[in-house]
Protein backbone atom coordinates (compact mmCIF):
# COMPACT_ATOMS: atom_id res chain seq x y z
CA UNK A 1 0.00 0.00 0.00
CA UNK A 2 1.14 3.53 -0.89
CA UNK A 3 2.22 5.60 1.98
CA UNK A 4 2.12 9.05 -0.19
CA UNK A 5 -0.17 11.79 1.24
CA UNK A 6 -2.16 12.46 -1.77
CA UNK A 7 -2.78 16.06 -0.09
CA UNK A 8 0.68 17.26 0.82
CA UNK A 9 0.76 19.84 -1.80
CA UNK A 10 -1.72 21.44 0.07
CA UNK A 11 -0.23 21.44 3.78
CA UNK A 12 0.62 24.47 5.72
CA UNK A 13 1.71 24.89 9.44
CA UNK A 14 2.50 28.17 10.78
CA UNK A 15 3.95 28.05 14.97
CA UNK A 16 5.31 30.74 17.31
CA UNK A 17 8.61 27.92 16.93
CA UNK A 18 9.04 27.27 13.15
CA UNK A 19 7.27 26.02 9.80
CA UNK A 20 7.91 22.01 9.41
CA UNK A 21 7.73 19.85 6.77
CA UNK A 22 4.67 16.63 6.53
CA UNK A 23 5.92 13.55 8.15
CA UNK A 24 4.41 10.62 5.82
CA UNK A 25 3.54 8.65 9.18
CA UNK A 26 2.93 9.36 12.56
CA UNK A 27 5.97 9.77 14.93
CA UNK A 28 3.41 8.33 17.32
CA UNK A 29 3.97 4.24 17.97
CA UNK A 30 1.06 3.89 19.85
CA UNK A 31 -1.25 5.22 16.74
CA UNK A 32 -2.04 2.31 14.18
CA UNK A 33 -1.31 3.13 10.76
CA UNK A 34 -4.99 2.55 10.04
CA UNK A 35 -6.17 5.73 12.11
CA UNK A 36 -3.59 7.92 9.63
CA UNK A 37 -5.66 10.20 7.44
CA UNK A 38 -4.33 8.97 4.31
CA UNK A 39 -5.45 5.79 5.23
CA UNK A 40 -8.71 6.22 4.42
CA UNK A 41 -7.99 7.99 1.13
CA UNK A 42 -5.49 5.52 -0.07
CA UNK A 43 -8.63 2.85 1.14
CA UNK A 44 -10.98 4.61 -1.06
CA UNK A 45 -9.20 4.61 -4.08
CA UNK A 46 -8.32 1.37 -3.54
CA UNK A 47 -11.84 -0.13 -2.90
CA UNK A 48 -14.22 2.74 -3.60
CA UNK A 49 -15.25 2.50 -0.12
CA UNK A 50 -13.31 3.39 3.11
CA UNK A 51 -13.45 1.60 6.27
CA UNK A 52 -15.97 2.60 8.98
CA UNK A 53 -14.98 4.21 11.85
CA UNK A 54 -15.77 4.29 16.01
CA UNK A 55 -15.30 7.36 18.14
CA UNK A 56 -12.00 5.55 19.15
CA UNK A 57 -10.53 5.40 15.42
CA UNK A 58 -11.74 9.27 15.37
CA UNK A 59 -9.81 10.15 18.59
CA UNK A 60 -6.85 8.44 17.15
CA UNK A 61 -7.26 10.58 14.11
CA UNK A 62 -6.86 13.42 16.26
CA UNK A 63 -3.78 12.49 17.95
CA UNK A 64 -1.76 11.11 14.72
CA UNK A 65 -2.77 14.57 12.57
CA UNK A 66 -1.66 16.58 15.55
CA UNK A 67 1.96 14.62 15.94
CA UNK A 68 2.41 14.49 12.52
CA UNK A 69 2.40 18.56 12.40
CA UNK A 70 3.66 19.67 15.78
CA UNK A 71 6.70 21.12 16.55
CA UNK A 72 9.04 18.01 17.62
CA UNK A 73 10.21 19.97 20.55
CA UNK A 74 6.60 20.32 21.66
CA UNK A 75 4.84 17.34 23.40
CA UNK A 76 0.68 15.94 23.33
CA UNK A 77 -0.03 13.90 26.67
CA UNK A 78 -3.71 12.98 26.36
CA UNK A 79 -5.90 13.60 29.83
CA UNK A 80 -8.48 11.41 31.63
CA UNK A 81 -11.83 12.83 30.59
CA UNK A 82 -13.71 14.95 33.31
CA UNK A 83 -16.60 13.07 34.47
CA UNK A 84 -19.34 15.24 33.52
CA UNK A 85 -21.57 13.16 31.12
CA UNK A 86 -23.72 16.70 30.15
CA UNK A 87 -20.35 18.60 28.16
CA UNK A 88 -20.32 15.95 25.52
CA UNK A 89 -16.38 15.78 25.32
CA UNK A 90 -15.04 12.43 24.45
CA UNK A 91 -11.09 13.57 24.98
CA UNK A 92 -8.94 15.95 26.29
CA UNK A 93 -5.23 16.57 26.00
CA UNK A 94 -2.51 18.63 26.38
CA UNK A 95 -0.23 20.74 24.75
CA UNK A 96 3.28 21.53 26.22
CA UNK A 97 5.70 24.07 24.03
CA UNK A 98 9.12 23.96 24.34
CA UNK A 99 9.24 26.93 26.59
CA UNK A 100 6.33 24.88 28.88
CA UNK A 101 3.66 27.26 27.71
CA UNK A 102 0.25 24.73 28.30
CA UNK A 103 -3.27 24.30 26.38
CA UNK A 104 -5.65 21.76 27.07
CA UNK A 105 -7.44 20.76 23.57
CA UNK A 106 -11.37 19.40 24.25
CA UNK A 107 -12.41 16.96 21.53
CA UNK A 108 -16.06 16.41 20.12
CA UNK A 109 -16.14 13.26 17.82
CA UNK A 110 -19.05 13.06 15.75
CA UNK A 111 -19.64 10.49 12.66
CA UNK A 112 -21.56 12.92 10.57
CA UNK A 113 -21.36 17.13 10.99
CA UNK A 114 -23.57 19.21 9.05
CA UNK A 115 -23.64 22.68 9.36
CA UNK A 116 -26.94 23.10 11.13
CA UNK A 117 -25.51 20.59 14.17
CA UNK A 118 -21.94 23.61 14.41
CA UNK A 119 -24.27 25.90 16.90
CA UNK A 120 -24.81 23.07 19.32
CA UNK A 121 -21.89 21.87 18.73
CA UNK A 122 -20.14 25.76 19.72
CA UNK A 123 -22.86 26.08 22.65
CA UNK A 124 -21.47 22.99 24.28
CA UNK A 125 -17.72 23.28 23.59
CA UNK A 126 -17.35 26.56 24.71
CA UNK A 127 -19.82 26.16 27.79
CA UNK A 128 -17.05 22.79 28.23
CA UNK A 129 -14.21 25.32 27.68
CA UNK A 130 -15.32 27.83 30.60
CA UNK A 131 -15.86 25.52 33.04
CA UNK A 132 -12.60 23.66 32.21
CA UNK A 133 -10.38 26.01 31.17
CA UNK A 134 -9.43 24.32 28.49
CA UNK A 135 -8.14 26.79 24.82
CA UNK A 136 -8.61 24.53 21.69
CA UNK A 137 -12.62 23.39 21.24
CA UNK A 138 -11.98 21.02 18.50
CA UNK A 139 -14.48 18.87 16.91
CA UNK A 140 -13.09 15.66 14.91
CA UNK A 141 -15.66 13.88 12.18
CA UNK A 142 -15.18 11.07 9.37
CA UNK A 143 -15.79 13.87 7.07
CA UNK A 144 -16.47 17.65 7.18
CA UNK A 145 -17.96 19.24 3.67
CA UNK A 146 -16.58 22.70 2.69
CA UNK A 147 -20.05 24.79 4.38
CA UNK A 148 -19.31 22.48 7.54
CA UNK A 149 -15.45 23.04 7.68
CA UNK A 150 -16.50 27.18 7.08
CA UNK A 151 -19.14 26.98 9.88
CA UNK A 152 -16.99 25.72 12.32
CA UNK A 153 -14.70 28.42 11.51
CA UNK A 154 -17.02 31.08 11.87
CA UNK A 155 -17.89 29.42 15.50
CA UNK A 156 -14.28 29.39 16.06
CA UNK A 157 -14.00 25.61 16.44
CA UNK A 158 -10.83 24.19 15.08
CA UNK A 159 -11.32 20.71 13.05
CA UNK A 160 -10.03 17.20 11.94
CA UNK A 161 -11.53 14.68 9.82
CA UNK A 162 -10.58 11.33 8.65
CA UNK A 163 -9.66 12.33 5.11
CA UNK A 164 -7.12 15.07 6.47
CA UNK A 165 -9.15 17.88 6.29
CA UNK A 166 -7.44 19.55 9.25
CA UNK A 167 -8.09 24.03 10.82
CA UNK A 168 -6.62 23.98 14.19
CA UNK A 169 -5.40 27.70 15.91
CA UNK A 170 -4.66 28.74 19.28
CA UNK A 171 -3.76 32.38 20.60
CA UNK A 172 -1.40 31.38 23.43
CA UNK A 173 0.50 29.11 22.20
CA UNK A 174 0.61 30.68 18.95
CA UNK A 175 -0.65 27.91 16.68
CA UNK A 176 -1.84 27.59 13.41
CA UNK A 177 -2.27 23.94 11.62
CA UNK A 178 -3.98 23.60 8.08
CA UNK A 179 -4.63 21.28 5.92
CA UNK A 180 -6.76 20.35 2.55
CA UNK A 181 -7.92 16.47 2.39
CA UNK A 182 -11.09 15.43 0.66
CA UNK A 183 -14.13 17.51 -1.35
CA UNK A 184 -16.09 14.64 -0.99
CA UNK A 185 -17.41 12.24 1.30
CA UNK A 186 -15.68 8.94 0.27
CA UNK A 187 -18.61 7.38 2.56
CA UNK A 188 -21.55 8.50 0.31
CA UNK A 189 -21.90 5.69 -1.24
CA UNK A 190 -23.86 5.64 -5.29
CA UNK A 191 -27.20 5.40 -3.73
CA UNK A 192 -26.86 7.77 -1.95
CA UNK A 193 -28.55 11.43 -2.92
CA UNK A 194 -26.00 13.63 -3.95
CA UNK A 195 -24.69 16.70 -1.37
CA UNK A 196 -25.01 19.34 -4.45
CA UNK A 197 -27.39 21.80 -6.23
CA UNK A 198 -27.13 20.13 -9.20
CA UNK A 199 -29.79 19.45 -11.88
CA UNK A 200 -32.83 21.03 -12.67
CA UNK A 201 -34.88 20.40 -9.44
CA UNK A 202 -32.50 22.15 -7.45
CA UNK A 203 -32.60 25.04 -9.85
CA UNK A 204 -36.35 25.13 -9.73
CA UNK A 205 -36.68 25.30 -5.99
CA UNK A 206 -34.05 27.71 -5.32
CA UNK A 207 -35.08 30.05 -7.58
CA UNK A 208 -38.80 29.53 -6.45
CA UNK A 209 -37.45 30.72 -2.77
CA UNK A 210 -35.26 33.16 -3.97
CA UNK A 211 -37.89 34.99 -6.49
CA UNK A 212 -40.30 34.95 -3.95
CA UNK A 213 -40.73 35.25 0.21
CA UNK A 214 -42.16 32.98 2.45
CA UNK A 215 -42.95 31.07 4.10
CA UNK A 216 -43.60 27.83 2.62
CA UNK A 217 -46.03 25.20 3.06
CA UNK A 218 -43.71 22.33 1.41
CA UNK A 219 -47.31 21.88 -0.87
CA UNK A 220 -46.90 25.22 -2.34
CA UNK A 221 -43.22 24.97 -2.68
CA UNK A 222 -43.65 21.91 -4.86
CA UNK A 223 -46.43 23.71 -6.63
CA UNK A 224 -44.67 26.85 -7.63
CA UNK A 225 -40.96 25.20 -8.27
CA UNK A 226 -43.14 22.87 -10.57
CA UNK A 227 -40.69 20.02 -9.32
CA UNK A 228 -40.97 16.45 -8.70
CA UNK A 229 -41.84 16.32 -5.24
CA UNK A 230 -39.30 13.64 -4.43
CA UNK A 231 -37.00 15.90 -5.77
CA UNK A 232 -38.13 18.82 -3.28
CA UNK A 233 -38.07 17.15 -0.51
CA UNK A 234 -34.59 16.22 -1.50
CA UNK A 235 -33.28 19.77 -2.02
CA UNK A 236 -34.92 21.11 1.05
CA UNK A 237 -33.52 17.99 3.30
CA UNK A 238 -30.01 19.18 1.46
CA UNK A 239 -30.79 23.03 1.97
CA UNK A 240 -31.51 22.40 5.81
CA UNK A 241 -28.84 20.27 6.54
CA UNK A 242 -26.22 23.11 5.22
CA UNK A 243 -28.20 25.74 7.59
CA UNK A 244 -30.00 27.47 4.79
CA UNK A 245 -33.47 26.88 5.45
CA UNK A 246 -35.23 25.98 8.41
CA UNK A 247 -38.64 24.58 9.14
CA UNK A 248 -41.10 25.10 11.62
CA UNK A 249 -45.15 23.92 12.36
CA UNK A 250 -44.82 22.79 8.88
CA UNK A 251 -43.47 26.12 7.40
CA UNK A 252 -40.16 26.41 5.44
CA UNK A 253 -38.37 29.87 5.92
CA UNK A 254 -35.69 31.15 4.04
CA UNK A 255 -33.33 33.18 6.85
CA UNK A 256 -30.74 34.58 4.21
CA UNK A 257 -31.69 34.32 0.18
CA UNK A 258 -28.48 35.25 -0.25
CA UNK A 259 -26.86 32.59 1.04
CA UNK A 260 -28.70 30.10 -1.10
CA UNK A 261 -27.91 31.94 -4.00
CA UNK A 262 -24.30 31.68 -3.21
CA UNK A 263 -24.44 28.27 -2.30
CA UNK A 264 -26.20 27.25 -5.47
CA UNK A 265 -23.25 28.80 -7.22
CA UNK A 266 -20.87 26.61 -6.20
CA UNK A 267 -22.73 23.63 -7.93
CA UNK A 268 -24.14 25.88 -10.68
CA UNK A 269 -22.12 27.55 -13.41
CA UNK A 270 -22.73 29.74 -16.53
CA UNK A 271 -19.83 28.16 -18.50
CA UNK A 272 -19.98 24.76 -17.19
CA UNK A 273 -23.84 23.79 -16.71
CA UNK A 274 -24.68 25.30 -19.98
CA UNK A 275 -23.89 24.50 -23.36
CA UNK A 276 -21.93 27.81 -24.27
CA UNK A 277 -20.63 28.99 -27.74
CA UNK A 278 -18.63 32.22 -28.14
CA UNK A 279 -19.14 35.12 -30.84
CA UNK A 280 -17.84 38.24 -31.61
CA UNK A 281 -20.39 41.10 -33.16
CA UNK A 282 -18.14 42.52 -35.78
CA UNK A 283 -19.69 45.94 -36.16
CA UNK A 284 -19.82 46.29 -32.33
CA UNK A 285 -21.84 45.25 -29.55
CA UNK A 286 -24.40 48.46 -29.66
CA UNK A 287 -24.86 47.75 -32.84
CA UNK A 288 -25.64 43.94 -31.84
CA UNK A 289 -28.11 44.32 -29.50
CA UNK A 290 -29.97 47.43 -31.41
CA UNK A 291 -30.64 44.48 -34.12
CA UNK A 292 -31.91 42.43 -30.90
CA UNK A 293 -34.16 45.76 -29.76
CA UNK A 294 -35.96 46.42 -32.77
CA UNK A 295 -36.77 42.61 -33.39
CA UNK A 296 -39.98 40.93 -32.26
CA UNK A 297 -37.85 37.79 -31.49
CA UNK A 298 -38.87 37.02 -27.88
CA UNK A 299 -36.68 33.39 -27.12
CA UNK A 300 -33.88 35.01 -25.76
CA UNK A 301 -32.95 36.69 -22.20
CA UNK A 302 -29.81 38.56 -21.67
CA UNK A 303 -27.93 37.87 -17.81
CA UNK A 304 -24.50 38.93 -16.94
CA UNK A 305 -23.68 42.71 -16.97
CA UNK A 306 -26.55 43.44 -19.64
CA UNK A 307 -29.31 42.40 -17.34
CA UNK A 308 -27.56 43.64 -14.03
CA UNK A 309 -27.33 46.94 -15.22
CA UNK A 310 -31.11 47.03 -15.62
CA UNK A 311 -31.01 48.02 -11.44
CA UNK A 312 -27.36 48.26 -10.69
CA UNK A 313 -24.93 51.35 -12.35
CA UNK A 314 -21.86 49.53 -13.97
CA UNK A 315 -19.49 50.48 -16.30
CA UNK A 316 -19.74 50.78 -19.80
CA UNK A 317 -20.61 47.05 -21.29
CA UNK A 318 -18.23 45.11 -23.57
CA UNK A 319 -19.61 41.69 -23.61
CA UNK A 320 -22.60 40.06 -23.47
CA UNK A 321 -24.33 36.62 -22.09
CA UNK A 322 -27.56 35.95 -23.48
CA UNK A 323 -29.97 32.69 -22.80
CA UNK A 324 -31.05 31.77 -26.08
CA UNK A 325 -33.83 28.86 -27.56
CA UNK A 326 -32.35 29.35 -30.88
CA UNK A 327 -28.09 29.91 -31.02
CA UNK A 328 -28.16 30.29 -34.79
CA UNK A 329 -31.53 32.39 -35.29
CA UNK A 330 -29.92 34.50 -32.30
CA UNK A 331 -26.51 35.07 -33.72
CA UNK A 332 -28.07 35.45 -37.12
CA UNK A 333 -30.50 38.25 -36.20
CA UNK A 334 -27.80 39.84 -34.21
CA UNK A 335 -24.81 39.71 -37.17
CA UNK A 336 -22.39 37.85 -34.77
CA UNK A 337 -19.70 35.93 -36.54
CA UNK A 338 -18.34 32.71 -34.60
CA UNK A 339 -14.82 33.11 -32.83
CA UNK A 340 -12.66 30.73 -30.71
CA UNK A 341 -10.92 33.66 -29.68
CA UNK A 342 -11.76 37.54 -28.70
CA UNK A 343 -15.28 36.47 -28.59
CA UNK A 344 -17.39 39.64 -26.97
CA UNK A 345 -20.50 37.54 -26.70
CA UNK A 346 -22.05 34.36 -25.18
CA UNK A 347 -25.31 32.45 -26.54
CA UNK A 348 -26.13 29.80 -24.19
CA UNK A 349 -28.80 27.06 -24.95
CA UNK A 350 -30.16 26.65 -21.30
CA UNK A 351 -29.96 23.78 -18.93
CA UNK A 352 -33.19 23.84 -17.49
CA UNK A 353 -36.26 26.17 -18.20
CA UNK A 354 -36.05 27.41 -15.06
CA UNK A 355 -33.35 29.56 -15.82
CA UNK A 356 -35.36 31.95 -17.98
CA UNK A 357 -38.36 31.68 -15.90
CA UNK A 358 -39.45 35.36 -15.16
CA UNK A 359 -37.31 36.92 -17.83
CA UNK A 360 -38.94 40.07 -18.52
CA UNK A 361 -38.78 43.28 -21.10
CA UNK A 362 -36.70 46.75 -19.86
CA UNK A 363 -38.12 49.69 -20.99
CA UNK A 364 -35.79 49.63 -24.34
CA UNK A 365 -36.92 46.70 -25.43
CA UNK A 366 -34.22 44.28 -24.08
CA UNK A 367 -35.25 40.92 -22.33
CA UNK A 368 -33.17 40.14 -19.56
CA UNK A 369 -33.30 37.92 -16.81
CA UNK A 370 -34.43 37.94 -12.97
CA UNK A 371 -32.02 39.43 -10.61
CA UNK A 372 -31.55 35.93 -8.84
CA UNK A 373 -30.29 34.37 -12.53
CA UNK A 374 -28.27 37.52 -13.04
CA UNK A 375 -26.67 37.63 -9.74
CA UNK A 376 -25.92 33.81 -9.93
CA UNK A 377 -24.52 34.04 -13.53
CA UNK A 378 -21.99 36.58 -12.59
CA UNK A 379 -21.00 35.09 -9.79
CA UNK A 380 -18.82 32.58 -11.77
CA UNK A 381 -18.85 34.56 -14.87
CA UNK A 382 -15.09 35.83 -16.47
CA UNK A 383 -13.34 38.70 -16.30
CA UNK A 384 -14.86 41.43 -13.31
CA UNK A 385 -17.96 39.34 -13.22
CA UNK A 386 -18.01 38.16 -9.50
CA UNK A 387 -16.87 42.06 -8.43
CA UNK A 388 -20.48 42.98 -10.53
CA UNK A 389 -22.27 40.13 -8.81
CA UNK A 390 -21.38 41.61 -5.23
CA UNK A 391 -22.68 45.44 -6.38
CA UNK A 392 -26.05 43.48 -7.97
CA UNK A 393 -26.65 41.82 -4.80
CA UNK A 394 -26.36 44.76 -2.60
CA UNK A 395 -28.40 46.41 -4.61
CA UNK A 396 -30.90 43.63 -4.34
CA UNK A 397 -31.06 43.66 -0.49
CA UNK A 398 -31.79 47.07 -0.16
CA UNK A 399 -34.76 46.89 -2.76
CA UNK A 400 -36.32 43.37 -2.54
CA UNK A 401 -40.03 45.01 -2.56
CA UNK A 402 -38.95 45.71 -6.44
CA UNK A 403 -38.12 41.92 -6.98
CA UNK A 404 -39.48 39.65 -4.56
CA UNK A 405 -43.00 38.40 -4.95
CA UNK A 406 -45.08 37.68 -2.19
CA UNK A 407 -46.54 34.53 -1.65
Amino acid sequence: MSRSNPVRSHHQIRSCASRFAYAPRSANARVPLTTEPWYYLNMYQRTGQPPEMRESDLIAVVESSLQQRLPRSWTLSREPVPSRPDHGIDAWYTLRTATELVCRIAVETKRLVEPRDVPRLAERLHGALQAQQADIPLVAARYLSETARKRLKEAELSYVDATGNIYIHSERPALFIGDRGANHDPWRGPGRPRSTLNGAPAAQVVRALIDTRGPWKMRSLITASEAATGSVYRVVDFLSSEALVTRDDGLIHVPDWSQILRRWSRDYEFLHTNTVTRWIAPRGLDHALEKLRNSSYEGYAATGTIAASTWAEYAPTRSAMLFTQGVVETAKLMGLRETDSGANVLLASPAFPALMRGASNRPDGIRVVAPAQAAVDLMTGPGRSPSEAEELLEWMKGHEDDWRNLQ
